[in-house]
């Protein structure tokens, strides 16, 4: 196991963690979280040697194999598959040793020695090492045609996979990853998990995807205000246990409740016009979840919102038969058509190379149709993020000076006010900004985009070096407004708490697609099957057909017998078999109505800071218990009546 003793660590003469006691023992998968700065990657060095304790101890078991992701990948003219292949330290040692054994072919002890490293090869698997290579890779989105390219031909992110896929080759006893998903798309990220929840060994992972930190990990350990918490299970649950803790400090209990409360208002202003039922469905229990942990984001050093857009055209923007490019290539769409109305809110899905940065491109009109019509709303104001707008920052210049450069008419206390709801503070304010770290310029970026109050936003990868409170207030800034929205994100809990619609770009064409993202997941596992049988899946087909199956086969019984008879007797039978089902959805209104206003009543009474002073906490209790069962029972009420109207408008 790991065994920390009243471990103190620093950084260039900074105290980072102070007094530490735990235990992490074989086999755990640890998520390691905390603010930007906290300590997180440095606890990563001391496990791998590079810091120093300044007092206290952690000890390690001294024959573990460690595996981590180097930092820096020098040009080197090895081929990809080699590279991979460097990190079994093992294997590459035993091949050495039997090249040099063979050159003695002839020398009895040779001989001897050659039979005893074919028998270690075969122990590990030694054999097969080029296949598991080339999963790994497979899985990280490299192509066949990409394993004898030299090391040096890919570029920087293209080399955090290889480094990544290096590190996972090795038959290692503790893996350490800091931030593995930062340069990774949707599918290798859903890949990688599946990788690490089979990975034997124990796993130390630092990550700012809160989704990717609940599949993989079994613990937490957060570091916060210079101390270490262990807390057991994933991301979420150590969630609600922070949440828990802080409602107990009545100075917090009225915020929370009237943060809660106003996403509640939110909730049910979304419930009114949902419309596609398993998407619906999939985003009101995220958003009841979230509702549940606003806790444990009370203290949050961020706090801003989306100013409302002075007007909108309908529609903002429409592509009409647009065939999109780059020079003399062959066009990645042709005839594409997409409309976007003041209230799309779409999350973007598709594989790495599919077009959905390209696409965004074209959307934000910093690239051009080769022919149709790209049209803008008379009333368009577009606010587009992607990462090359951190590059457009002037490193010289602070924060301060950007936002005068932007409204150089607003007195200058409001603006360090509105920067200090990212978290720009103190000298912060008036430092370079070219200093600045990848996550401290993505702030700076965004603010600057948001300050604009933009009506329609196009947001390629906004998370990216973003740390988990920044990400949630992102997420809520995001719920909140009434902008339309274009989302590209590899952030899942990002996608699920804000879209309304899920479009694939697959195949050169862009399409509604028929399910949430646990059905993406799959039609990704179909796509990658596809490939391996040597085919190129039809992945518009697939959308159509196959995941709309799998939807099908989700429901429960009665549901798809209720589906079933509607399609096999005559009208009339089919008017007198959907009657049971209207039936049924007007009392689930009904009853939907009246829970949900003894619920309001009932948070109104809770917001009351009187009722947390007082000595007798039984009604509080009864009341807090009364709220729990009413949101249950709206959450099942709403499920059922989602799948009612999906059986009623798709018989």
């Amino acid at each position: 196991m790991i065994l920390l003793r009243d471990l103190s660590f620093s950084r260039n003469g900074e105290a980072l963690v102070t007094g530490a006691s735990l235990q992490l023992h074989p086999g755990w998968k640890v998520g390691l979280t905390g603010a930007n700065g906290c300590g997180k990657s440095s606890f990563l060095g001391l496990l791998r040697g590079e810091l120093h304790a300044d007092r206290g101890d952690m000890e390690r078991p001294p024959n573990w194999v460690l595996a981590h992701v180097a930092q820096d990948t020098p040009a080197l003219p090895d081929a990809a598959l080699d590279f991979v292949l460097d990190g079994d330290i093992e294997l590459r040692q035993i091949e050495r040793d039997l090249v040099a054994a063979e050159e003695h072919h002839d020398d009895h002890h040779a001989g001897e020695q050659i039979g005893l490293l074919h028998s270690r090869l075969g122990e590990i698997d030694g054999y097969a090492a080029p296949a598991r290579a080339a999963a790994l890779m497979h899985g990280l989105g490299f192509s066949d045609e990409d394993f004898r390219r030299p090391v040096a031909e890919f570029s920087g992110g293209w080399r955090v996979r290889l480094n990544l896929a290096r590190a996972l080759m090795c038959r290692s006893d503790l893996l350490l990853l800091d931030e593995p998903t930062n340069h990774l798309d949707l599918d290798a990220i859903i890949w990688l998990e599946e990788w690490l929840k089979s990975y034997s060994g124990t796993l130390i992972l630092i990550s700012h995807d809160r989704d990717f930190l609940d599949v993989v990990t079994s613990h937490i350990l957060a570091i916060e205000a210079g101390k270490m918490q262990l807390f057991t299970g994933n991301y979420s649950a150590c969630e609600r246990a922070r949440a828990e803790r802080l409602a107990n400090d009545l100075a917090l209990a009225a915020k929370q409740k009237r943060e809660a409360a106003h996403l509640q208002s939110y909730i049910d202003r979304f419930r009114a016009k949902a419309s596609k039922a398993r998407q619906a469905q999939s985003r009101i229990k995220m958003l009841a979840k979230m509702g549940d942990i606003m806790a444990a984001h009370i203290d949050t050093p961020f706090s801003f919102s989306f100013p409302e857009p002075s007007g909108f055209s309908d529609p903002l923007l429409l592509l009409d038969h647009a065939k999109v490019g780059y020079d003399d290539a062959a066009p990645i769409f042709d005839k594409l058509t997409f409309t976007l109305r003041p209230d799309s809110r779409i999350g973007l899905l598709g594989r790495n190379g599919a077009g959905k940065s390209t696409l965004m491109k074209l959307l934000a009109g910093e690239l051009a149709p080769l022919a149709g019509v790209r049209e803008e709303g008379r009333n368009l104001k577009l606010g587009y993020f992607a990462q090359h707008q951190l590059e457009q920052l002037r490193p010289a210049e602070s924060p301060l000076w950007h936002m005068i450069k932007l409204e150089p008419r607003t007195r200058e206390q409001d603006l360090r006010n509105y920067l200090g709801g990212f978290d720009f503070r103190g000298s912060m304010v008036d430092a370079p900004c070219g200093r600045f770290s990848g996550g401290e310029k993505t702030r700076l970026a965004l603010a600057l985009m948001i300050r604009t109050a933009p009506n329609l936003l196009l947001m390629d990868e906004p998370t990216n070096h973003l740390d988990l409170e920044m990400r949630e207030a992102l997420t809520i800034a995001l719920q909140e407004t009434e902008a339309g929205m274009v989302l590209v994100s590899h952030d899942r809990h990002l996608l699920r708490a804000t879209c309304d619609e899920l479009w694939l770009v697959a195949d050169g064409k862009v399409t509604p697609f028929d399910g949430d993202l646990d059905d993406y997941a799959e039609w990704l596992a179909q796509d990658r099957a596809a490939e391996k049988r040597g085919g190129k899946s039809n992945a518009a087909s697939r959308n159509a057909g196959g995941i709309a199956g799998r939807s099908a086969a989700k429901e429960k019984p009665v549901a798809a017998m209720s589906k079933e008879l509607c399609k096999a007797v005559s009208p009339e039978t089919a008017l007198a078999a959907r009657r049971p089902l209207l039936k049924e959805s007007e009392k689930l209104e009904q009853q939907l109505a009246e829970w949900q206003g003894e619920l309001k009543l009932l948070e109104i009474r809770l917001a009351d800071q009187s009722l947390y002073a007082s000595p007798e906490t039984r009604l509080l209790e009864e009341l807090t218990l009364r709220q729990s069962l009413l949101t249950q029972n709206i959450e099942t009420a709403e499920s059922r009546w989602l799948e009612i109207h999906e059986l009623l408008e798709n018989p």
